[in-house]
């Protein structure tokens, strides 16, 4: 199997796998980052949402090959040491978890989309489409305008 190289969460690592595993596995099985859930691996309900070179992606749909050489950001690799980023703190804030089985790949989600949007609309974050089976979208849709107002 060939090897490859890609930066996760900051640190180089190296996977042997097929070309066409998806990322989700080359990071829950070989590299053993849990953030990322799988959720339906058809990239409908996006739990394993993570980022790929600054960008939201999800890693069940994505081959490891086309991660080669390229930057992976998962839950594990968002927060700056012991200082939370501040989606993830207006998360706590908001008490949006409920199951919290989604909430690795809606904060993510949420993370991208306030890079591209410093103060979305409700659409907006409506767009971002990842689903929570708890139903907890009226406090995710709270936090992430809680932390739109903190990163403004």
């Amino acid at each position: 199997m060939p090897n490859y190289t890609f930066v996760v969460n900051g640190k180089t690592v190296t996977v042997d796998a097929p070309a066409d595993l998806p990322m989700l596995w080359a990071l829950r099985d070989k590299l053993k980052i849990r953030g990322p859930k799988y959720g339906c691996g058809i990239n409908v309900c996006k739990a394993c949402t993570s980022h790929l070179d600054g960008e939201a992606f999800n890693p069940c749909v994505t081959p490891v090959s086309e991660c080669a050489g390229r930057e992976v950001t998962t839950i594990e690799g968002l927060a700056d040491g012991d200082e939370l980023h501040p989606v993830q703190e207006a998360w706590l804030e908001q008490d949006v978890a409920q199951c919290g089985y989604c909430q690795p790949g809606q904060i993510m989600a949420a993370v991208a989309l306030l890079k591209k949007t410093k103060n979305p609309t409700d659409a907006d974050i409506d767009a971002i489409q990842n689903v929570c089976r708890c139903g907890t979208y009226f406090r995710i849709r709270e936090a992430i305008k809680s932390a739109a107002a903190k990163m403004a």
